[in-house]
Formats: structure tokens, C-alpha cells, sequence
């Protein structure tokens, strides 16, 4: 296993991130052990989680993953040997999350609720990266901003500050709840503000950026990944996969069974015009190469100088030991050639 540096902090992360979020709905809390026992035996030490998983987001689940992890921690008394990641969430409409009901929104009394819900689930008295899961402002995060038009961008009457939020954020370092700061399907703009407003009035420091990233979506090397290297702001890479368009999978319409979009219809974003046209030439590629499609997708991902890490998901052993397995692969000069050629040509259809 390779490790990289989080941000400026003093924690050395696997570029292998285990991603948990099938945890407690297409996976077991037994199947959620079992990975995470691989995984650390492979040499993964960060692990990346959330209180809205498991997903779909849903009142039932809510929590579950948390709590599936929570259990493994102690039973496994490690705790020390983990980096664990999780995430509160950002505006939204959902008021399964709060106590009163209320639609998320990262207010100082929500973000205090949030966390102490997590560390009661994750049975953990800290919790080492804490990530803003999605904006307290409106933006259209995670999909394409084409979609949305300028109105999309409005400032909310109710919306809370970025400084007002890092100083709740603050709070909770100084009380040793978490260690560090993560940003998630954050912009250029947005990573900017928390940058200069730590570095202007002291307050937690933007150590990264969870943001989808691969060989579908390469939107993050226009202004964001400049912002990564030179304020160490790394990129924790999700979807590295394109939810798992690009194993071929889903091609000509295949619906596996006890796949994610199989059973809950969540592909759309890698769905729309080119996409599947774009997976057939990346795939045609690995296969010229001899590579396995999902190794050659990961390894472009961990060899990016501005990722600090590849969160990879897996319903099955057998996905986990491939995905986690890319760490050994290197893509020879001339396959990094015709993926760029690739990418000249069809760009970024997934965004």
C-alpha cells in the first residue's frame, strides 16, 4: 500500500480509501467486518463514512453504516490504527436528520447535533477528518451546472456563513470532537472562501476535498486541482469507478443483480448523452492492454499528483480485492496516452 500526506496535517492516509456507504443496505453489518478486516490486512488505514448513509438516504437506514462501523471498532480495539473520515450534512430537505424535524443546514447547533450522533454511533470519542458533505449555500453540487441556470447559484435568505460555520467547526477542535476539516462536491470558489478565511481568522483549515473524480468525469483538473496541489487542499477522489459504469457492467442496458442501479435506479448521472459511448472506448483500451477495466479506471485515478486518495465502494469480496489490487498497477506511458486521446475527444460526459 502506498500513503500520502492529508492536507497539512500529520496523518499519512492509504491512497485506498475504503468507502462504507453500502453498509446496512446492500451489505450486512458480518459483510461490512469482513471488508474492513481485508482491508486494513491489505494496508488501508482510512476508512470514509457518513451520517446520511447507508444509501439511498432513508429514514430506516440513516445511521447504519455508522453504527455497523462503530461495532467493528470496538470490537476490534484499533481504533488508534484508523483514520476515520465521516460527514454532516449541508442544506438540504430532508428532517429525518435533526431532532426537531428541521431541513439539514450547517447552523452551529446542527453541526453540534450532527457530530455527537456520529461519535455515538461510531462508538469513538473523535473522529479524525470531518467533512462538510455537500454546501450550506445553493449550488448545484454533483451534477451537471448546465442543468440548473444562474438561479441555481441565488444566495439564501437563511444561509449560513462560511465563517460562522468554521467557527462552529472550530469549537469542536478545540474540544478534541475532531481533528480536521474536510471539504465535499465542493467548487473552486467555495474551497477558496475556506481557505482564506482559516488562513485570515485562524479557524480549522480545509484539509481536503471528497469530489467525484474519474476517467468519465475529469472536471476537477480545470481550476480545482491547481487549488489542490498548491494549498494542499487534496483531492479525496469518489466515484473512481463512475458508480461502476466503468467495469462495463451496465453496458447495452445490463441490469446485474444486487448491483446499486439495479436495485434503486441511482445511474442517471452516468447515463446521459456519450457516456456509454465514452465506457466502450476507456474499456476497449484496458482490454488492449491486457488490464482489467476497473484497475485500469482506479490506477489513472491513484497516480494523479493532486489525489490524496481513491474512496473505492465494493458490495462483494471479489470487487474489493480487484479495486484495492489497483494500487499495483502502473498504466504504461502509451495507455495514459490513449486515455488523454479518449478524453480529447468526448471530454467529460459525466460531469
Amino acid at each position: 500500500m502506498d500513503y500520502r500526506r492529508l492536507g497539512r496535517t500529520d496523518l499519512d492516509v492509504s491512497v485506498i480509501c475504503l468507502g462504507t456507504m453500502t453498509w446496512g443496505e446492500q451489505n450486512t453489518e458480518a459483510e461490512g467486518h469482513a471488508q474492513m478486516d481485508y482491508a486494513v490486512e491489505q494496508g488501508v488505514n482510512f476508512f470514509d463514512t457518513a451520517e446520511l448513509y447507508a444509501i439511498p438516504p432513508r429514514p430506516e437506514t440513516q445511521g447504519a453504516t455508522e453504527r455497523i462501523i462503530g461495532s467493528w471498532l470496538k470490537a476490534r480495539g484499533n481504533r488508534d490504527k484508523i483514520i476515520l473520515a465521516s460527514k454532516v450534512c449541508g442544506r438540504g430537505g430532508n428532517t429525518w436528520f435533526r431532532d426537531d424535524q428541521s431541513p439539514t443546514r450547517l447552523t452551529r447547533k446542527q453541526i453540534n447535533e450532527a457530530v455527537e450522533k456520529s461519535l455515538k454511533r461510531l462508538q469513538t470519542d473523535y473522529i479524525d477528518l470531518y467533512q462538510i458533505h455537500f454546501p450550506e449555500r445553493p449550488m448545484p453540487w454533483g451534477s451537471n451546472p448546465t442543468r440548473f441556470g444562474a438561479a441555481a447559484y441565488q444566495k439564501a435568505e437563511d444561509e449560513t456563513s462560511i465563517p460562522e460555520q468554521l467557527d462552529a467547526f472550530g469549537e469542536l477542535v478545540k474540544a478534541g470532537k475532531i481533528r480536521h476539516l474536510g471539504l465535499s462536491n465542493e467548487s473552486a470558489w467555495g474551497t477558496m472562501r475556506f481557505v482564506t478565511d482559516s488562513e485570515q481568522r485562524g479557524t480549522p483549515r480545509a484539509q481536503s476535498i471528497q469530489n467525484a473524480y474519474n476517467l468519465l468525469n475529469r472536471t476537477f483538473e480545470t481550476n480545482l486541482a491547481e487549488i489542490a496541489l498548491h494549498e494542499q487542499v487534496g483531492l479525496l477522489a469518489y466515484s473512481p469507478l463512475a458508480q461502476g459504469y466503468l467495469t462495463g457492467k451496465y453496458l447495452d442496458g445490463a441490469r446485474p443483480a444486487g448491483a446499486r442501479t439495479s436495485l434503486f435506479n441511482r445511474g442517471q448521472r452516468y447515463e446521459g448523452p456519450g457516456a456509454e459511448e465514452a465506457t466502450r472506448r476507456y474499456i476497449a483500451i484496458a482490454r488492449q492492454a491486457g488490464l482489467d477495466p476497473a484497475q485500469m479506471a482506479l490506477a489513472f485515478v491513484n497516480s494523479r499528483p493532486f489525489v490524496t486518495a481513491s474512496i473505492i465502494g465494493a458490495t462483494s469480496m471479489e470487487q474489493l480485492r480487484t479495486d484495492i489490487a489497483s494500487i499495483d498497477v502502473k498504466l504504461p506511458a502509451d495507455v495514459e496516452a490513449q486515455i488523454d486521446a479518449v478524453h480529447q475527444l468526448v471530454g467529460n460526459p459525466c460531469p
